[in-house]
């Protein structure tokens, strides 16, 4: 059976892009504080991601003294500390993945307890993006990445916290990838930085045109290389 994702590779720039993107994320692994096993670098980065990733939805990012009261920013941290746990379901159930990342972050502003992990549009795609994640496809870790994070942005399958969950599921697909397995980069910030295009570029990616998905993964692999960068950041005052 064909490879779904593989005329992506033929887009212009789109193969060269992702092995950059994979080439910087691998550099920030190499450094000696994540040779070492990189857990304060991890825990950072998770939570700059949850923070950056709120933001993009319209939440103050900073983290309040007195405790965070913002729904979407608590719904954000939530689903960010449940990521690794969430990772072997990922691999074998996406679906029963993405039913928790929401459950986890729209928790807040549901007020129908039976409606949270439970999609209300886009069955049969989702399903046909849960077999690209289970090895339906053998693109680069960076390309399957950028088309999970662009179909649940386009899908918005919950109604509530799709962007939320989006971005968190984007995070498990670094890591179940092998673009980032340790999880230590921060393209969330990427995307916070540049909320105008990175919304523009997610309805281009909709379309489903060859350039709107071309422009939306090229993009994807410059916040993957920017990630690795504030990762290298954050490494460095680690020591």
């Amino acid at each position: 059976m064909p490879d779904p994702l593989r005329p992506l590779l033929d887009l212009e720039g789109v193969a060269a892009a992702a092995k950059s993107a994979q080439d910087a994320v691998f550099a920030v692994h190499r450094l000696p504080a994540n040779l070492r096993g990189g857990a304060a670098t991890a825990a950072e980065a998770s939570v700059r991601a949850a923070r950056a990733s709120a933001g993009i939805d319209g939440a103050n990012p900073e983290l309040p003294e007195a405790g965070v009261t913002d729904p979407v920013l608590a719904g954000s941290l939530r689903a960010a500390e449940a990521l690794e746990s969430l990772l072997p379901t990922w691999r074998r159930a996406p679906m029963q993945a993405l039913a928790r990342l929401h459950v986890l972050a729209a928790a807040d502003f549901v007020s129908d307890l039976d409606a949270l992990g439970r999609p209300v549009r886009g069955s049969a795609r989702l399903e046909m993006l849960a077999q690209l994640i289970t090895g339906a496809t053998s693109v680069p870790g960076p390309v399957l990445t950028a088309v999970v994070h662009g179909e649940l942005l386009t899908l918005k399958p919950f109604g509530t916290a799709d962007g939320v969950v989006a971005r968190a599921a984007a995070r498990l697909s670094m890591v179940a990838t092998g673009l980032d397995p340790k999880s230590l980069t921060v393209p969330e910030v990427a995307y916070f930085r540049r909320v105008p295009k990175y919304l523009e570029l997610a309805d281009g990616f909709a379309s489903g045109k060859p350039d709107g998905v071309r422009e939306w993964v090229l993009f994807c692999c410059g916040a993957f290389e920017a990630g690795a960068r504030e990762a290298k950041s954050i490494s460095d005052a680690a020591g």
